[in-house]
Formats: structure tokens, C-alpha cells, sequence
């Protein structure tokens, strides 16, 4: 017996989800859903003529609803459906755009949820600079010694590489059990003792911003050390305090005078974990502006995934 045409089945398949979707939409009511975006700037104050749209799905095909935001910077759509994800856009002249992440309806009527009031931020765009910027997926090439990366070539400080100051040291440790358990330590440190990173969370409000950052990173609060661990059984989930949405400013390249004050520093930020992370690093010593402008990449000769396209 011959087996079934591959094309017939991918046919049969269609009908059979066509008849599964029929079936549970019969079950739904359509409503209606009405969003109230409220839009503002970093200070809590209302954007008026910001352009707004509230994105959704309609007969499968991508739609929008789009208009300004009035005096209140208040837009408002509304639609009917059955279910589905709605998706939140604000810009304007001026600042960062922001992209809300998803919002989903459900499939059961909440008038609660189906009336959403997203507050969007609207950064302001300031002075944005040329950085070196680069976008890294590595891995550490020694293990149980520190190994310097400087962040202005680009590169791991010599032997491993063709960097000259080292701004970061990464020191990595892995140990592997006969049940096939290991673990694996990384320390990120610093050549200088006033060097550091400190971590930073991105609000709600202003995750879709394409501005992640401050305009500027600050100017003290920095630890000298962080530690990250990852451990590993055979059969379960990764134990891990790594976070890819984790975000850090540096400071690096710190001159003290004989007081211990800092007389001169570079800083930067990183938007990511190590050792999978973009970072950004200012040039100027003592200027904390860390807002980059992508069309200035002081980093040259990228390939397609070392490139940067945010601020």
C-alpha cells in the first residue's frame, strides 16, 4: 500500500484545523474591545499630537487603528472581535519611538481586560554621540585566569586577542561531576579599583522605548566585581542567576589623585548578560552621555551580528 500523498495530508490537515477553529469560534462571542492610550514624557507630563496606534488582527491580516493624542495626550480606539493580541505605538517629532510589548485579550470577555489604559513613556532624544558599540556572543578563550577585553578595539587583550587596555577582566572556572553534573563560575572584575558596573531595570512603561537607558549613566553606585553561576543536572532545567534582560552602566579606565577622588573615568552601558551582550562605550573621559547614535559607530568592520542599530 502506498503511503499517502504528502500534499493531500497537509490538505486533510487544514480542513480538520479549519473545522476545529469553526467549532471553538462558534463557542465565542464577538465583542468589543476599547483601548485608552494615554501617552507621556519622562516626567509624567501628557504628550499632545503624538502619532498613537493600536495594532490588531483582523480576518488574520494585520490592521491598525492610528490618530494623535489629544491636549490630555489621550487616543482612544475600539474594534469588535472574538480574541486576540493588541499592540500599542507611540512617536513623535523629537523623541524615541516606543512599541508596547503584546497585550492579549483572552478568549473569555473581561471587560476589565478588554478595556486596557496602557501609559506609554516617550523618551526625549537629547544628544546622541558616536560610541564604540558592538554586539557580542563569545565565550571566555582561557579558563581559570582573568582575561582582559578591551572595549575600544573590540577584541580580547593579547595573547588572545589584538586589545591593548584591558577594561574588563572575565575569569571563568568550569568543574564537572562524574554524574554529569557541573557547574560553571564566571567573575567579571576590574583592572582598577574605582572601576565597576551597576545594574539597572527597565520600567514597564518604558520597555518599548528604543532608548532602554538613562541619557546618562551615573556618576557613582558602581561595584567592583559580579558573579555569575550556572549549574547543570543531567535531566533538568539550568540553574542560573543569568539574565539576558539584564542591563548594566560601567565604569571604566578610573584615575584617582592622592585623596582617592576620581579624577577622570569612561563610562558606558551594556544592554544584555554575559556573555551574550551589546555594549556601548563613550570615548570621552568623563562624559557619562550614554545616549549612541547609531548612524556614528566608532567600531568598525562588524559583520552582520556584531552590528548595533539601537540607541
Amino acid at each position: 500500500m502506498r503511503s499517502a500523498n504528502p500534499i493531500m495530508k497537509k490538505i486533510v490537515c487544514l480542513i480538520l484545523a479549519g473545522i476545529t477553529i469553526n467549532s471553538a469560534k462558534a463557542q465565542w462571542v464577538e465583542h468589543e474591545w476599547k483601548v485608552t492610550v494615554k501617552v507621556v514624557d519622562e516626567t509624567g507630563q501628557p504628550i499632545a499630537a503624538a502619532k498613537a496606534s493600536v495594532g490588531y488582527f483582523s480576518k488574520s491580516q494585520p490592521a491598525s487603528i492610528d490618530g494623535l493624542t489629544d491636549t490630555n495626550g489621550i487616543f482612544t480606539a475600539s474594534h469588535h472581535a472574538y480574541s486576540g493580541i493588541l499592540g500599542f505605538t507611540a512617536e513623535k517629532a523629537g523623541y524615541y519611538i516606543t512599541r508596547m510589548p503584546s497585550y492579549e485579550l483572552g478568549f473569555t470577555y473581561d471587560p476589565a481586560k478588554w478595556n486596557p489604559t496602557p501609559k506609554i513613556i516617550l523618551k526625549k532624544i537629547g544628544q546622541p554621540i558616536p560610541m564604540y558599540a558592538k554586539s557580542l556572543n563569545t565565550h571566555i578563550p582561557d579558563l581559570d585566569k582573568p582575561v582582559g577585553y578591551d572595549l575600544e578595539v573590540g577584541d580580547w587583550v593579547g595573547p588572545h586577542g589584538k586589545g591593548i587596555n584591558t577594561d574588563i577582566l572575565f575569569t571563568g572556572h568550569f568543574d564537572k561531576h562524574d554524574d554529569g553534573e557541573s557547574d560553571f563560575t564566571l567573575t567579571v572584575s576590574f583592572p582598577n579599583p574605582a572601576d565597576g558596573l551597576q545594574e539597572f531595570t527597565v520600567p514597564d512603561e518604558e520597555k518599548g522605548s528604543a532608548l532602554r537607558s538613562r541619557h546618562e549613566a551615573p556618576a557613582d553606585g558602581y561595584q567592583s566585581k559580579w558573579v555569575q553561576t550556572d549549574n547543570r543536572k543531567p535531566g533538568k532545567p539550568i540553574e542560573t542567576n543569568r539574565n539576558l534582560n539584564r542591563n548594566y552602566y560601567f565604569r571604566v579606565r578610573t584615575k584617582v589623585d592622592d585623596k582617592g577622588n576620581n579624577v577622570s573615568a569612561n563610562y558606558g552601558k551594556i544592554y544584555g548578560d554575559f556573555m551574550y551582550f551589546k555594549y556601548f562605550f563613550n570615548p570621552t573621559p568623563n562624559d557619562r552621555n550614554v545616549e549612541f547614535d547609531p548612524k556614528h559607530n566608532l567600531s568598525k568592520n562588524l559583520n552582520a551580528f556584531e552590528g548595533v542599530s539601537e540607541p
